[in-house]
C-alpha cells in the first residue's frame, strides 16, 4: 500500500523549547501539505497503546514517561513519496548521527529527546494517523 501521508509528532521536549514554529517551517518548505495538526496531551495509557511495539524494549517506560511530560503536536503531511522524504527530513534517531540541517541535527538533544517522530513505512502512516485524527479532522 503506497500513499502519499505520513504521520509525525513533535514530542514534548520541542513544545517546553519553543521549537514547533522553526520545525513546521521546515516541514513545510520541504514540501509537505499539512492537512491534520492539532496539540494534544497524551495519557499514560495513550502512550503505552500507542508506543506498544516499543514495550519488550528496555527503553518502553522511559519513552511513556518521556511522552506523557507535556504535550505534543500531532499533524498528518502530504506529499508525493512522503514517508521516504520526511524520515530524509528529520534525520536518524539519534542527532549525533543525523545528517547536517536535519531536524533532528539542528533540534534534538539526545536519542530519548530527539523532538520528532516520523512514520517508518506507508502502513504505519495509516495506523498512526488514525490513532489521532477521525476522518474528519484530515483534509
Amino acid at each position: 500500500m503506497i500513499t502519499n501521508k505520513t504521520f509525525t509528532m513533535l514530542k514534548p521536549d520541542t513544545l517546553e523549547k519553543g521549537y514547533v514554529g522553526p520545525i513546521i517551517e521546515k516541514i513545510t518548505a520541504a514540501g509537505f501539505k499539512i492537512i491534520a495538526m492539532k496539540m494534544v496531551r497524551l495519557s499514560r495509557a495513550d502512550a503505552r497503546d500507542f508506543y506498544a511495539i516499543h514495550k519488550e524494549k528496555p527503553f518502553f517506560d522511559e519513552l511513556v514517561e518521556f511522552m506523557v511530560r507535556g504535550p505534543i503536536v500531532v499533524a498528518i503531511l502530504e506529499k508525493e513519496n512522503a514517508v521516504e522524504d520526511f524520515r530524509a527530513l528529520i534525520g536518524a534517531t539519534n542527532p549525533a548521527e543525523a545528517a547536517e540541517g536535519t531536524i533532528r541535527k539542528l533540534f534534538a538533544d539526545s536519542i530519548s529527546e530527539n523532538a520528532i517522530h516520523g512514520s517508518d513505512s506507508d502502513e504505519n502512516a495509516v495506523i498512526e494517523g488514525s490513532y489521532h485524527f477521525a476522518g474528519r479532522e484530515v483534509f
